[in-house]
């Protein structure tokens, strides 16, 4: 009964914010409080538990970059970036896509695709003011382009952090294993939004002639401050890159980095702080309450056992059904929370497999799975509800389904192509 009804708040709550009828944060706020006030999830847990409850490394590392990006912010260097974007793409829309996506998809498997959101976005959308374009379709882009880069590594999305711990996978095994079909991916997804934003691909030369006139130096306001900003921020993205030598979660890295770089740039809290997205920080810990629900009434675990059931010992199809079960409820749910709940079941069953290779390319289809699934739609993933949350903020609204109906295209063909991949290589 309990398992029902926390479903049921969990679906309607997903109807409204799919369709946008309601705020989407008053949604997961009242839905969290049904399934507290219900004793579907945890109670009092929900603010302790690591399994069931409120991932507060993904909120603190989203608070900690939202202060960083803020102060970096101050010192022109995303006018500067937008303006040099813009000049070397001489103001060709697909050029600048392909651009930016290259930049995100770099960037992504060395800082979490969160962080990488966080600053191109900001660039993204003052190229599009400069160019007068409609910044949607690039921001939908590059999301989707930072999901996919950061499958590559351990470090470039949080799914990956989750099972590398719980699998005992290292850096280099994600790069030798996760790496190629990336690359593949990425290749064919460029190829693919010449197709898909089409219709968005607008050129004006009276704006692009004013761009190209303009000196990108004479946009960095305060030259001093950017250096300290970017010694600090080098150090940052060290200790992201060394995060398990040092021991510290990457939440602390952010918080301790944006502590030092507002030491150093004295720069004024209040202003930095009202840069920080409260409205996608208040969405999470709604949404981690409402998944808690799910996890707390063994919803998710009936379905991972189930499945386990059915799939018996055949270990190709068990492949299978992670890679495009992960994709499809990965989709739905967000891929932290839904990767924290999944773990434990997947290391059961690669716990009774004799074959430590074939165990590991469940894994390896987990991973697939879960990251590619992150651009099924508009709440899959942390990094689209902060370009959403970044866009609304800035006059370029993205709707639920404006994004998903990209996104979903995206999931089927990337996910395609990780099956044949994980066919090929682990059991062809």
């Amino acid at each position: 009964m309990s398992a029902a009804l926390a479903l049921t708040i969990f679906l309607v709550a997903f109807f409204y914010i799919a369709t946008e009828k309601a705020d989407k944060v008053k949604v997961v706020l009242i839905a969290a409080g049904l399934m507290t006030v219900l004793g579907l999830a945890p109670g009092s847990e929900v603010f302790f538990s690591e399994h069931e409850g409120i991932d507060w490394n993904v909120i603190f590392l989203l608070f900690g970059m939202m202060i960083i990006v803020g102060i970096v912010k101050q010192t022109g260097v995303f006018d500067y970036l937008a303006i040099w974007a813009a000049k070397k793409a001489r103001g060709r829309p697909y050029r600048l896509m392909v651009m930016l996506m290259a930049i995100t998809a770099i960037a992504s498997p060395f800082l979490d695709n969160v962080t990488t959101i966080m600053l191109v976005a900001p660039v993204t959308i003052v190229v599009c003011n400069r160019l007068r374009i409609a910044a949607q379709p690039y921001l939908i882009a590059e999301v989707l382009a930072s999901n996919i880069g950061g499958a590559a590594t351990l470090i470039g999305d949080p799914p990956n952090i989750i099972i590398g711990s719980r699998a005992g996978l290292t850096f280099v095994d994600f790069l030798v294993h996760m790496t190629p079909i990336v690359v593949l991916v990425f290749i064919v997804f460029v190829l693919l939004t010449k197709v898909l934003f089409r219709k968005s691909f607008q050129y004006n030369p009276k704006y692009v002639d004013a761009v190209m006139a303009l000196q990108e130096r004479r946009a960095i306001t305060d030259p001093a401050m950017l250096r300290r900003c970017l010694i600090v921020f080098t150090g940052v993205v060290i200790a992201f890159g060394l995060h398990a030598v040092l021991h510290l979660e990457p939440s602390i890295v952010a918080l301790v980095g944006a502590g030092v770089m507002l030491l150093v740039t004295r720069a004024d809290v209040s202003d930095v702080l009202a840069e920080v997205e409260w409205p996608t920080l208040a969405f999470f810990m709604g949404l981690f309450v409402m998944v808690a629900g799910l996890v707390h009434t063994g919803v998710v675990e009936t379905v991972g056992t189930w499945t386990i059931d059915v799939l018996g010992d055949d270990y190709f199809l068990a492949a299978t059904a992670l890679l495009f079960g992960s994709s499809v409820l990965g989709a739905f749910f967000d891929n932290i929370p839904y990767v924290a709940t999944m773990t434990p079941i997947v290391e059961g069953v690669v716990a009774d497999i004799p074959n430590p290779e074939t165990g590991r390319a469940l894994w390896w289809s987990f991973a697939l799975g879960a990251d590619f699934g992150g651009n099924g739609t508009a709440v899959a993933a942390s990094a689209n509800v902060v370009a959403i949350g970044i866009a609304a903020r800035s006059g370029h609204p993205i709707s639920f389904w404006q994004f998903t109906r990209y996104g979903i295209v995206v999931t089927l063909f990337s996910t395609a192509m990780a099956w044949g991949y994980v066919w090929l290589r682990y059991f062809m």
